[in-house]
């Protein structure tokens, strides 16, 4: 159910470019992406995109949040390629190139952190690292919503999905490193965020959020 393989593919321009091919054929990803936006407030100020790739939640949340500016951050070259030629015009977003595999860099407080299917590329113990650097620069009140694949308690639930999603065990991709649901929102709990829960769930997709105290 998850990969064993500390692979990181996603440095590579080809891998990146798989990905942007086939982004829009995910099962149910609209419908995902609407919940997660559903939990955004309107009225958030700076947000910050972990993973932001081609700067796909950014283009969503956008248009009910115009006065909002965007921090996209992503380390992948090809993806900065294209954000910088999306937004760099753009004076609501701001484009930063890091891995995530290190700790965040200083950017201030949001009022949001969001992240798309990115967080499970990490080893599990800078997994948790990074969901409590993200508590850490979260405004008071301020929301984390993240879209991830998260592993299947059983290996036929895992082989079931593999083929909802059209790709055999051999196809999948060797940078990600699953983890069960329950043991992420635990961790959340811990660091100090509230209302953890998830919010949608299709297989081995989930959106799952929590709050830092006012």
């Amino acid at each position: 159910m998850t990969a064993s393989s500390d692979a990181n593919l996603w440095a590579t321009p080809e891998h990146a470019f798989e990905y942007l091919r086939r982004a829009d054929t995910m099962p149910h990803r609209a419908e995902a992406e609407a919940a997660l936006t559903e939990w955004v407030p309107a009225a958030v100020e700076r947000v910050l995109d972990l993973g932001t790739g081609a700067g796909r939640l950014i283009d969503l949340l956008r248009p009910s949040r115009r006065e909002a500016h965007f921090v996209a951050l992503d380390f992948s070259p090809l993806m900065l390629d294209v954000l910088h030629e999306r937004f760099a015009s753009d004076p609501g977003v701001t484009i930063v190139a890091h891995d995530f595999d290190q700790p965040l860099p200083p950017m201030g407080q949001f009022d949001a952190v969001v992240s798309s299917f990115a967080i499970h590329h990490l080893m599990h113990p800078r997994k948790r690292e990074l969901y409590a650097e993200v508590f850490g620069v979260l405004a008071p009140g301020g929301i984390f919503c993240n879209l991830e694949h998260v592993a299947s308690p059983t290996a036929a639930l895992h082989e079931s999905f593999l083929r909802a999603i059209g790709i055999t065990r051999e196809e999948e991709d060797p940078s990600n490193k699953l983890l069960d649901l329950d043991t992420q929102l635990g961790w959340l709990r811990e660091i100090g965020f509230q209302n953890v829960d998830c919010h949608w769930k299709w297989r081995e997709l989930a959106l799952f959020s929590g709050t830092k105290p006012a």
